[in-house]
């Protein structure tokens, strides 16, 4: 009865060993994976900065007219109107509709013909043809309203669900947007953000930190239209990849090694 009780307490103390091994080399440090490290309770003001995108070429607007006169107006809204074409396999085929900024930077507007959309905020473009439609004496009192219709960002690398991601209301936050991708994974670097923003001929090239309550306040926490969010690889990753490759080999060595044990033990 002795013998037995020495022989699992042997077999005990090995598992104990090997499972202890796999603890200390899964040890992480949470600090690198968390937001807002140590952000005291306090009220942040946004920075001043106008949340009314600008217009860029390839822009797909929809644009909606109301009057007095209805009947009127109908050719104004006419563009908003998807059109469906079926080609020889009897396939539908819906165009997307609205008004697209051309690479000039124009849109062609029914009556009014081509108009400057490029460089223009929502608001702007709306004053614009507002004036001409009473300029021109087509309406009276028009009421003009401009909305995007592919408002979109893109999030790239270390998320769960990376793609591009179109926006409805036109406004989204850099986290908002990062939820939507289903967040970051453990090994995404969070202190280092990459964003990428086209700001007519230039592009626009900032990094982020996350785990900084500056981002809050940060000109760049509310995204724009066609905005790149790119979450870099940390080096926990590559370190976490290396250390599997070198573990593993360890491990099969160690479960054959307890299995020999075990066998002479209860020889």
């Amino acid at each position: 009865m002795m013998q037995n009780t020495q022989k699992y307490f042997c077999l005990l103390v090995l598992i104990v060993m090997l499972f202890s091994s796999f603890l200390l080399s899964a040890c992480v440090n949470t600090k690198g994976v968390t937001y807002f490290n140590n952000i005291p309770n306090s009220i942040l003001t946004d920075s001043a900065y106008s949340l009314d995108p600008i217009i860029q070429k390839g822009d797909l607007l929809s644009i909606s007219v109301t009057s007095l006169s209805p009947d009127v107006t109908t050719i104004f809204n006419a563009p908003n109107t998807p059109v469906t074409n079926f080609n020889s396999s009897n396939n539908s085929l819906t165009q997307p509709a609205g008004y697209l900024v051309s690479q000039q930077g124009y849109i062609d507007f029914p009556m009014l013909g081509s108009i400057m959309a490029e460089g223009l905020s929502k608001s702007g473009l709306k004053e614009t043809i507002t004036k001409e439609l009473e300029d021109k004496k087509l309406l009276f009192d028009p009421i003009v309203t401009v909305r995007y219709l592919n408002f979109h960002v893109t999030i790239l690398g270390e998320v769960n669900n990376p793609g591009v991601i179109t926006i409805p209301n036109e406004q989204v936050t850099l986290l908002e947007a990062l939820g939507m991708a289903g967040d970051l994974t453990i090994y995404g670097k969070r202190d280092n953000v990459l964003l990428l923003r086209k700001n007519g001929s230039q592009k626009l090239v900032h990094r982020l930190d996350l785990t900084s309550e500056k981002i809050l306040t940060s000109p760049y926490f509310y995204l724009k239209s066609n905005d790149v969010v790119y979450v870099q690889p940390g080096k926990n990753k590559l370190a976490s990849v290396s250390q599997s490759r070198q573990l593993l080999p360890i491990i099969f060595s160690g479960l054959s090694l307890l299995a020999i044990i075990i066998d002479r033990i209860w020889k």
